[in-house]
């Protein structure tokens, strides 16, 4: 059963208020679906957060800043807007047209890097929009009620109305209890006040009334009070332009019209947030680090960069890993629109940007060669298979033929298969899930200078039992490639494997290939013998 964890600043028991309504019917729906946790948002640590596979965040006043920056680099989170917790004053109805000054906007990243931000209303979406533009924004257009609430509401509407007006007695100051009181006051009025800590109980004591007062002290994201009140037939006296409940066209409802339309909002609201959870949970299964690597190539890097933004499956981030060379010195990497340029003053040679990609947060790494320019469907086509038959994916796999590298047998870009191969090792671009790049460094390389594709297949089957894959690439079917320019990119002069570096390039993988196999690794021809 998938792990979620729900962090808020109070939680039902601990505070009445309509957020923690909202949660705690939230709560109840999604507990029903998966193992579900809860926590303070004071209490929040790292270690907790490691714990599962997704976070809700509802009202987090109390959250650290520290906890909300790794929130937003390590775990999928959709946030539960009760309060505009994007505004310092928290109340965007001070601006006008709602436009927000820059000065006075908190947590934009923290909105903007959320999987959704569901909100209650109409104009809470279009505030987030206009703000924060490029927050991915959900309106579920309510509050959240149980079937059982609605059916306890529905029963309180032949309650006889012995009241005239009430009004909501809270100690929360944008409530403004004060200002409603005062009001009462002007009119003449004695208004009943409704302060029953016990929901049931105040909702009975509402329903005896003829009127509701209620005048906010900021824009409320909802208004779950106001909506009861209308349920309950209750005419309500308030500030509209203060109510995001009546920017919905439901506010023109009230009594069983209203109960059965937000009946429908809220079961429509629950399953929206499962549908939001299981996509985001699905992406950060799938979610990619790009590692590039870039040494005596730099012309191919815009092109190997549009590429892999063109992929049918986005990653979730490019990183370049550079190689000191004097070819590219001259280069400014700033111009490359990549979320990390890891710049050495020493060439790695090939192991390095493997050391690298274990500091990747996502579940699976791609790396690529410099003369490596995928097809659009490369990503697709690795996850496709991978999904089937887990294992270390590449674009050019090497089936070994005896018990050195020479005269290996190749599947891949260069001499298409079909379907899905298994294959000894694979180089030119790699697809591997992230966990299982720790087998590569159970032991010292045979060598620094070659052989890292060596060195990651031998020692993930000998310590994993993973095996190594070649995904198809149908002839005409090169989108599906994981390198369209490889017999024009790599094959000049600056090719490690170029000619007249032969003999030093196999007699080195050779060496390896025995070492290997005489430390415990098992080729698919050994494997054939048995």
């Amino acid at each position: 059963m998938r792990k979620i964890l729900f962090i808020a600043d109070f939680w039902k028991h601990q505070l009445s208020g309509g957020a923690e309504n909202n949660d705690d019917n939230l709560l109840a729906y999604l507990s029903e679906y998966y193992e579900i946790a809860t926590c303070n948002t004071h209490s929040l640590t790292q270690r907790i957060v490691d714990e599962f596979e997704l976070v809700i965040v509802s009202n987090f006043v109390h959250l650290s800043s520290e906890m909300m920056q790794y929130l937003q680099d390590s775990k999928p989170y959709i946030i539960y807007e009760h309060d505009h917790k994007y505004l310092k004053n928290r109340d965007p109805s001070q601006y006008l047209n709602y436009q927000i000054p820059e000065e006075q906007k908190i947590n934009q990243d923290f909105y903007l890097n959320a999987d959704k931000v569901f909100v209650l209303s109409k104009i809470c979406k279009e505030i987030l929009e206009k703000n924060i533009p490029g927050s991915k924004i959900h309106n579920i257009g309510c509050s959240i009620w149980s079937e059982d609430t609605f059916d306890f509401i529905e029963s309180l509407l032949t309650v006889k109305k012995k009241n005239d007006l009430c009004i909501l007695k809270s100690e929360n100051p944008v409530k403004n209890y004060l200002k409603a009181l005062s009001y009462c006051k002007e009119k003449n009025i004695t208004p009943y006040e409704l302060s029953n800590p016990d929901y049931r109980s105040f909702l009975k004591s509402m329903s005896s009334c003829e009127r509701f007062l209620f005048i906010p002290g900021v824009l409320e994201t909802f208004s779950r009070v106001c909506a009861e009140a209308k349920m309950l037939n209750l005419k309500v006296l308030t500030t509209p332009k203060k109510l995001g409940f009546a920017s919905e066209e439901i506010y023109a409802l009230s009594g069983l019209d209203l109960i059965r339309e937000l009946r429908h909002r809220s079961k429509a609201a629950l399953l929206a947030f499962k549908k939001e959870i299981e996509n985001s949970i699905t992406e950060k299964d799938n979610s990619i680090t790009v590692v590039l690597t870039c040494y005596r190539r730099p012309e191919y890097l815009e092109e190997q960069i549009a590429a892999i933004k063109s992929q049918t499956i986005k990653p979730k981030q490019i990183w370049i890993w550079v190689n000191q060379h004097r070819e590219n010195d001259h280069v400014d990497f700033l111009k490359f629109d990549v979320d990390r340029v890891i710049k050495n003053d020493f060439n790695w040679k090939f192991h390095g940007r493997f050391a690298i990609a274990q500091a990747a947060q996502t579940n699976f790494v791609a790396l690529f060669d410099d003369d490596t320019v995928p097809g659009k469907q490369w990503f697709e086509n690795c996850l496709t298979h991978y999904a089937k038959k887990p294992g270390i994916y590449g674009g050019i796999g090497v089936i070994l033929q005896e018990d050195k590298y020479h005269g290996h047998k190749r599947v891949g870009w260069s001499s298409p298969n079909k379907s899905l191969t298994e294959v000894d090792l694979v180089g030119h671009a790699w697809f591997i899930n992230k966990k299982d790049l720790q087998y590569m460094w159970r032991e010292e390389p045979f060598t620094w200078h070659n052989g890292e594709d060596i060195q990651l297949s031998y020692l993930a089957k000998k310590y994993g039992n993973v095996n190594t894959y070649v995904p198809p690439h149908p002839l005409k079917q090169t989108e599906m490639f994981s390198s369209l320019k490889g017999m024009q990119y790599g094959v000049d002069d600056k090719a490690t494997s170029r000619p007249s570096n032969h003999k030093v390039f196999y007699n080195q993988r050779d060496e390896q290939v025995r070492y290997s196999i005489k430390n415990g690794w098992k080729p698919i021809f050994l494997r054939s013998k048995i």
